[in-house]
């Protein structure tokens, strides 16, 4: 049904009948608590517009499209969000499945509506590779308008919340695929923004959609086995009670129950029948102010003796979300461990609601509001910065999903601040915590005063100190070890650039060499020569040209022909001209140029570069059957030989058939070690129980360097033969 923007809709029943049925009398009494007359207003009006917008259109239960979006608007209205966020609820899905366009929402409902609506709107425009890279251009393009304003997140989320409620008309397949989703992304964003209670639900969702079966049984079992718990819950609950009347603490303590997914992960993550979990129930102490908090904490101790080891100040230390609470395991009744979580009014508040209580209790003099806030904000920004130096969409994700919430722990700096770090981190994470630069230029670490090794996992508790250096720079091996995304995030990106450097580099070499024919270099290229084959190969600039060069995308024989495409004819004096020009290797080029492992090259042997992909120049040598194989591809070979100027090691594979005697590994291995060379790899191959073969990859500086190990080793007597590996 097409919409005419100057229309104004008056009575909703025009469109469906009765009002009621869309339960905007529910949503309107229970945003009139709290919003004044004109924001109600604000919110029916967008009713009306969302009800005719979406008129004709169904959902897979049945009902009219419009139920959806109500629903949606209500979870939000619970949450006591504002009245653009209830309003942009209502309308989040007019953009994505009607005509209506985001010109039309800004004109008629402002520019906050409409750009949370279009923040929350799927990318439909676009052709997409697969799924996974739709879900994830999507997923982006959200937490993008997230870091804007965090109320889109809050619509997602509460759209999430309604689809999985519903997801029971789906198909099994489709089910799982949205519950897996759910569980991945949308729980886990939750989790961070401290919405505990929209958590839940989500998690249990996702968990009865993905096993309908194990949900079931878990549920079922709970409920017929808390008899006895519960009486022990009573118990505590009468005795904490009393103490508490009798030493003047006004408090609600009050039972609580592990959810089922809750009870489910802890099963799988520590193999436990449900027999043997024993905080199925736990009991929550509300009090009036921090101080009582911990006057509680020892009356509780003083009733029940505490389980070493599992007490937890999250008051004193809150959470990344904000989460503030004591938590504290005791021995109970029957020696069953019970877990008993102390908090202030406010606090339950915001574990209840996270961000939102940032409208739910904005009027709070207590400063804990903003410093969700701020926990928040700081999270964003690195959301945008991660996305800034991220490759694609895919690994943007990939991102978030191990950004999205390990447990912690916390080391201090030897100044004594306190550092945030999830759970397997290491020094280089630490670093990268307390500042980029830091990260970038550290070389070795101290814990506790000691050196240790940069990739050491770190405990709470611990002092660190980074040792930097002004000429250091990130370790490609760091991403082996590192945990947090700042860390993965400017490690990548440093390589990033300094591959592209490189390339560059390497690319000037090649077109340089390729020009030589003509007697031209680089610089002699006029802006009219180039300006087509940039054009005709979609860059905008001459490096991005010779970075693709650099990495073997084009190889420069094809560029050079782009440029002069009237020598067409002179391919075959090209060719002779190529091997009189051979390109110097000098063992320094970085990532750019790299060693074949399927022949090892080693200054001394005759080589030949070959263009990959993505690689740049691989070096082969030059009777390796890879590049046999390769000759009829001329345009990807390159003529190479190695400069008179090399430095570094280089890996090159041996071969010894030797006699089995006790200790001939020690005796072979001190040789190679006597002789200057790094053993990387060792392999042993038994053949007929009297003799093996030994395989051994060794750094060496070239094939002198190399004989002269080789000819040690024969001189052992257990050696019958030995030989290079080609």
């Amino acid at each position: 049904m097409a919409i005419n923007p100057e229309q104004t809709i008056t009575d909703v029943t025009d469109l469906y009948g009765d009002p009621s049925r869309f339960l905007i009398s529910d949503l309107c009494s229970i945003i009139e608590d709290y919003m004044n007359e004109d924001q109600v207003r604000e919110v029916y009006n967008a009713y009306l517009f969302g009800a005719q917008a979406h008129d004709g259109q169904y959902r897979k239960t049945g009902e009219p499209y419009i139920y959806h979006p109500i629903s949606v608007a209500r979870i939000l209205a619970e949450m006591h969000m504002d009245s653009k966020s209830i309003s942009a609820a209502i309308l989040h899905d007019v953009i994505e499945d009607t005509e209506i366009s985001k010109e039309t929402i800004l004109e008629k409902f402002g520019e906050d509506v409409a750009e949370l609506v279009d923040g929350v709107s799927k990318l439909t425009e676009f052709k997409f590779k697969n799924k996974k890279e739709q879900q994830a251009i999507n997923i982006q393009k959200v937490l993008m308008a997230m870091a804007r304003d965090i109320r889109v997140i809050m619509i997602k989320l509460a759209d999430r919340l309604h689809n999985m409620r519903t997801l029971g008309v789906m198909r099994p397949d489709k089910r799982r695929r949205i519950a897996r989703e759910t569980l991945d992304i949308y729980v886990p964003i939750a989790r961070r923004l401290g919405i505990n209670t929209l958590r839940i639900e989500l998690e249990d969702l996702g968990f009865k959609a993905m096993y309908p079966m194990r949900y079931r049984i878990l549920d079922q079992t709970v409920s017929h086995s808390g008899g006895h718990r519960k009486e022990i819950i009573k118990k505590i609950n009468t005795a904490l009670t009393t103490r508490l009347d009798e030493i003047g603490i006004e408090a609600s303590v009050k039972a609580r129950k592990k959810h089922p997914y809750s009870l489910y992960k802890k099963m799988r993550s520590k193999n436990l029948a449900y027999k043997n979990i024993f905080d199925v129930y736990g009991m929550r102490v509300i009090v009036d102010s921090v101080d009582d908090c911990y006057r509680v904490l020892g009356v509780v101790h003083n009733l029940f003796k505490p389980i070493p080891g599992k007490f937890k100040d999250y008051i004193a230390i809150p959470k990344e979300n904000g989460y503030q609470s004591l938590h504290t395991v005791l021995f109970g009744p029957h020696a069953i461990p019970l877990e008993i979580q102390i908090r202030t009014v406010e606090m339950d508040k915001f574990a209840e609601t996270g961000i939102a209580a940032h409208w739910l209790y904005k009027e709070s003099s207590d400063g804990e509001t903003v410093d969700v806030q701020a926990r928040t904000r700081e999270w964003l920004t690195g959301l945008l910065e991660m996305q800034q130096n991220a490759g694609d969409s895919v690994e943007f994700l990939e991102n978030v999903k191990v950004d999205l919430f390990p447990d912690e722990l916390y080391v201090y700096t030897p100044d004594g601040d306190i550092i945030k770090l999830p759970r397997d981190a290491t020094p280089v994470d630490f670093a990268y915590a307390v500042h980029t630069d830091v990260g970038n230029t550290c070389v070795a670490c101290k814990l506790d005063h000691r050196f240790a090794p940069l990739n050491s996992a770190l405990y709470s508790g611990q002092t660190i100190e980074i040792v930097t250096s002004a000429v250091s720079r990130p370790n490609p091996t760091w991403l082996d070890f590192v945990v947090t995304i700042k860390a993965r995030t400017n490690i990548r990106n440093y390589l990033k650039n300094l591959r592209q450097d490189e390339a560059i580099a390497q690319g000037r070499r090649l077109l340089s060499r390729s020009l030589a024919r003509k007697d031209v270099t680089i610089e002699d290229l006029s802006s009219a020569a180039l300006h087509p084959v940039l054009e005709e190969y979609g860059f905008n600039t001459l490096n991005q040209l010779l970075e693709d060069i650099g990495l073997g995308n084009r190889p420069a024989n094809l560029v050079l022909k782009r440029l002069y495409p009237e020598d067409e004819e002179e391919k075959v004096e090209i060719s002779s001209d190529d091997k009189a020009r051979p390109l110097a290797i000098q063992g320094t080029e970085g990532m750019v140029v790299s060693y074949a492992k399927c022949c090892h090259p080693i200054p001394g042997d005759h080589i030949v570069g070959m263009l990959s992909k993505g690689r740049g120049l691989v070096i082969h040598q030059d009777g390796c059957k890879n590049i046999v194989n390769e000759r009829s591809q001329i345009d990807r070979l390159v003529d190479v030989k190695w400069s008179e100027d090399l430095a570094g090691d280089y890996s090159c594979m041996i071969h010894m058939h030797v006699n089995n005697e006790r200790g001939v590994l020690a005796r072979l291995a001190t040789i190679i070690s006597d002789e200057g060379a790094n053993i990387e790899h060792v392999e042993v191959e038994d053949r007929d129980g009297t003799s093996t073969i030994i395989a051994f990859l060794v750094a060496v500086r070239g094939r002198v360097h190399l004989a002269r190990i080789m000819r040690r080793a024969r001189r052992l007597k257990p050696v019958m033969r030995i030989w290079r590996a080609h």
